[in-house]
């Protein structure tokens, strides 16, 4: 082990990262420095690090379980919302879900004990989980937008009948990606035992073995460029090359199915528009944690116990435990049907009732309307078929 983790200060901050992808790091408390009593804003500062922060992160678990989960229930218990794009965002819940489930409680539990308390094997899952769950999010987001892309730019290729099997698959197939991809985090991590300036020992889950200041160099450089920048620039180009279609299109619709290409262009500029909002959240969000971790890193030697760094470590790890749980309100603000279903989860009882009462109302004038309603049937049917497949898989949102 080297020197300067000997006899690193047991209440630095910043110095030992909690899982493998360098962003929960040891956010213990800065010991005052020796001499007069701590200032008011320092022991304000520590008050909100004891109870303000985890309750903060009781918020956001709370919150994010309710709307993922509600999101993922949705999309499994009504067969009208089993589309390609609702397939790829019920598997980014699912990612999200894994994240508030493991990886936040365990770094909330950092500023209540001092010392890492989850083992070596929590060690080297919580790591493994983490840099799983940020795969599945941020390869989710790209074929969300490769998938928006075939839809805009290439509208005339025909959906098959299994397309949604196919995007089962995907799905699937990028979890187990990720997953792999983070098998290095689980293999190198692990619990050191660190001597204070004391001699007092304590353990820190470190995600690589401490030989030289080169290794979490390239590792945080690999991190931001597979799991940040290279994502979202190959996303630009999808939406780069959206956005010029949907300007021709609107200067550029063909008469003969004028009114239908319309509500079909509509309806997928929407869709593009929702997987945009995930994507600048995901930007937004993970950008200050990528950040720091390069910081970090590049300056590894280097302890910087200052109150500031302190702030701006909670705020990165705030706003990037966040994103797991913006997605669900998102979806409610820009998805008519998905804002629907919601509050039928949320009033289902009373919803239920009143459907009852309104179809025994309703049941003698459904028997005289059977056949205009059929006829009507049969034409918005054969208007809303285009190159052999429907927009139902498109409307679903």
């Amino acid at each position: 082990m080297n020197a300067h983790l000997q006899s690193a200060p047991k209440h630095t901050l910043g110095k030992f990262p909690v899982n493998g992808s360098g962003w929960a790091w040891n956010t213990s408390t800065p010991e005052p420095a020796p001499g007069p009593e701590p200032s008011r804003e320092r022991e304000t500062a520590m008050f909100a690090i004891r109870c303000v922060i985890p309750s903060l992160y009781l918020l956001i678990i709370t919150v994010g379980l309710l709307g993922n989960i509600t999101l993922v229930k949705i999309f499994i218990t009504n067969s009208a919302m089993r589309s390609v794009p609702n397939i790829f965002i019920s598997s980014l819940a699912a990612g999200d879900l894994l994240l508030l489930l493991t990886c936040v409680p365990v770094d909330a539990s950092r500023y209540f004990v001092e010392e890492w308390i989850f083992g070596e094997v929590g060690c080297k899952l919580i790591p493994a989980i983490q840099l799983t769950s940020v795969g599945v999010s941020v390869f989710t987001l790209t074929a969300l937008s490769a998938d928006r892309h075939k839809a805009i730019v290439n509208p005339m290729d025909i959906q098959t009948s299994s397309a949604v099997l196919w995007t089962c698959i995907k799905a699937m197939a990028i979890w187990v990606i990720s997953m792999l991809l983070a098998v290095p985090e689980a293999v190198f991590a692990e619990v050191a035992h660190i001597n204070d300036t004391d001699n007092v020992s304590f353990t820190a889950c470190i995600p690589y073995p401490q030989t030289d200041e080169l290794h979490p160099k390239i590792h945080s450089i690999m991190i931001f460029l597979v799991y940040y920048l290279i994502p979202l620039t190959i996303i630009s180009v999808y939406y780069y090359h959206i956005a010029k279609t949907l300007i021709k299109s609107a200067h550029n619709i063909p008469g003969e199915y004028s009114e239908h290409s319309k509500r079909q262009m509509e309806t997928r500029k929407r869709l593009a528009k929702i997987v945009l909002v995930f994507v600048g959240c995901f930007a937004v969000c993970w950008f200050p944690n990528h950040v720091l971790y390069m910081y970090r890193s590049f300056n590894y030697s280097e302890i910087d116990p200052s109150l500031e760094h302190l702030i701006m470590t909670l705020v990165a790890r705030v706003m990037s435990f966040c994103n797991s749980c913006v997605n669900p309100f998102a979806l409610y603000l820009l998805s008519e049907s998905f804002r629907r279903h919601f509050n039928s989860q949320l009033c289902c009882r009373r919803k239920r009732r009143r459907e009852r009462s309104t179809s025994y109302l309703l049941s003698s004038s459904a028997i005289r309307v059977t056949s205009i309603k059929s006829n009507a049937r049969n034409t918005v049917t054969s208007t809303t078929l285009l190159n052999g497949h429907s927009l139902r898989q498109e409307a679903s949102l």
